[in-house]
């Protein structure tokens, strides 16, 4: 198993109104009222009022022809040449709707500022249709030269079309894109949709093609889609076809929705991906009979029970057991039943969350022993130090049981990937980030004050020797201290907000390695704190709290 991988238009004014059927010439400066040199811009703004994109953007009442279509492009192109700083899903949502209740005779092309759309009639029996777009056209059934996108839809789905079928390619300038770190390639979204209905599923696959595709070396191509209910990017449902060297990218989806293309890091060669598998096996399998060790010794040795800090570096060693352990079973679990997916999935997430949260109470722990260490009495603290280290994380999990109930199961570590690992985790990407990411960024920040605090303790010791002891020998007991309270905190851990980028490779080498070693490193400080136990037994407890 990989250890290393546990780790958007903001309203105008616009209004459209007139009446649809005879306003097509007016916007075209074909009608001969409109001889007056203005181009088709001005001729826009003058057919639509200042309003709002809801009024331009019409999604009910009475069918609307090219006229209002073009109405709700040019208010659309307003907002996204506007160069807001955020993008409001919104907007592009609501043209979809609003295009989709375009009446049309025939197969139809828009194009207006920086947008396209093709108003496809439904057409039963055919065996497939193919789809070209330039930067302000596109056409159905035929090829276009110098084209930006090729879409192949599949014949079944095609056979029971019924109703409208709208394809809008929506490009915006660079400045205003926010959403995500990775850079969308040409600022473009290419949306499939049919007028009322979801669509999803499909045996046969919608094939997108993006041409003139430049990637350099430090990069790689991942199709996604727009989700507007989280308001991010997913690539699920969705394979990317793409070779390094090649000029164009396939998005290969079992759906229809606004596609994208980002470009991400460059991904592990086959040579690093099976490197770092086998270090996370090792690593994890070093640490789980570390562990178990740790809590025999524990268990054994009766001086180490009465000893607090002792009790909290145990409650530590039991979370990342339940990981280590849940963590290499849970590719095996992939391949059996769906209740065995679903049991390993969820005490793998509780694993993680109780492995961060006991990581905070040996911050906490050690707050007391560095900061409060005068007169302090805390009533049954390790009853009350197990009840929050156990429990809310149980808490997270059950609020994500019951908030999303299709959450755990089988999920690929890279799902643009058709032959990707599966393990059995979360697949509910929002939810995975707040529940994973955003709490152990909460533990990190913590746990970080709390280092520096200790970095500060010992660099402001009494510089002289103490006890006979010299000052590398004393370096070197400090040094020592801070691996093995980096080691409790998980400072190491951290290495998942710098393993992106240019140093992806070597970041995942050293989480890798760092923390799958993690339950030996802990056993090592175990014995060490032991051993000096019996020199130092009162000054190794928690002063005046009640275990």
């Amino acid at each position: 198993m990989k250890w290393w991988l546990l780790v958007w238009l903001l309203p105008l004014l616009a209004r459209c109104d007139g009446d649809p059927q005879n306003s097509k010439d007016t916007f075209r400066g074909d009608n001969p009222n409109s001889s007056d040199g203005r181009d088709e811009k001005e001729a826009l703004e003058t057919y639509c009022d200042n309003g709002d994109i809801y009024q331009s953007c019409k999604v009910s009442g009475p069918r609307r022809g090219l006229a209002d279509a073009e109405c709700c492009m040019a208010q659309v192109n307003t907002i996204l040449g506007s160069r807001k700083p955020n993008i409001d899903f919104e907007a592009i949502e609501r043209l979809e709707q609003s295009l989709e209740q375009i009446e049309v005779n025939e197969t139809t092309s828009i194009s207006v500022g920086q947008l396209v759309a093709l108003l496809l009639k439904p057409g039963g029996g055919r065996a497939g249709l193919h789809i070209s777009a330039s930067d302000n056209h596109a056409v159905a059934g035929a090829a276009i030269y110098n084209s930006r996108v090729n879409i192949r839809l599949p014949g079944d789905f095609l056979s029971s079309l019924s109703d409208t079928m709208l394809f809008c390619m929506v490009t915006w300038p660079r400045s205003i894109w926010n959403v995500t770190s990775e850079e969308v390639y040409q600022n473009r979204l290419l949306g499939l949709s049919v007028r009322g209905k979801s669509i999803s599923g499909l045996r046969e696959r919608v094939n997108i093609t993006v041409n003139m595709v430049t990637v350099n070396e430090t990069q790689s191509p991942r199709c996604v889609f727009l989700n507007f209910s989280s308001k991010s990017f997913s690539s699920s449902g969705c394979w990317t076809i793409w070779e390094p060297g090649q000029s164009n990218v396939t998005c290969s989806c079992d759906h229809l929705t606004y596609f994208g293309i980002l470009l991400v890091s460059a991904p592990l060669s086959d040579t690093d991906e099976a490197v770092l598998t086998y270090l996370s096996v090792i690593g994890c399998s070093l640490s789980l009979v570390a562990l178990v060790t740790t809590l025999l010794l524990f268990v054994v040795k009766r001086k180490l029970r009465e000893d607090v800090s002792m009790k909290v570096h145990a409650n530590l060693a039991v979370a990342l057991i339940l990981l280590n352990a849940h963590f290499l079973s849970s590719h095996a679990a992939a391949l059996s039943s769906d209740s065995t997916c679903f049991y390993m999935a969820l005490a793998l997430h509780y694993s993680l969350l109780a492995t961060f949260s006991w990581m905070a109470l040996e911050s906490f722990h050690l707050y007391l022993l560095l900061v409060r260490v005068f007169n302090i009495y805390i009533r049954r603290y390790m009853l009350k130090l197990g009840l929050a280290g156990w429990s809310l994380p149980a808490a997270i999990v059950t609020v994500a049981v019951f908030t999303e109930p299709g959450a755990y199961g089988r999920v690929a570590l890279d799902s643009a990937d058709l032959n990707s690992t599966q393990i059995c985790y979360l697949r509910e990407s929002a939810l995975k980030m707040a529940s994973t990411l955003g709490v152990f960024a909460v533990v990190f920040a913590f746990n970080l004050v709390m280092l520096l605090v200790t970095v500060q303790r010992l660099i402001g010791l009494p510089h002289r020797k103490r006890f006979g002891q010299g000052e590398r020998g004393r370096a070197m007991q400090n040094i020592g201290t801070l691996l093995g309270v980096s080691t409790l905190l998980g400072i190491t851990w951290g290495l998942v907000f710098f393993s992106f980028g240019h140093l992806s490779t070597v970041g995942q080498y050293l989480f890798c390695i760092l923390n799958s070693l993690q339950g030996f490193f802990i056993f090592l400080w175990f014995v060490l704190s032991w051993r000096k136990s019996g020199a130092s037994t009162a000054s190794s407890k928690t002063p005046s709290c009640s275990g």
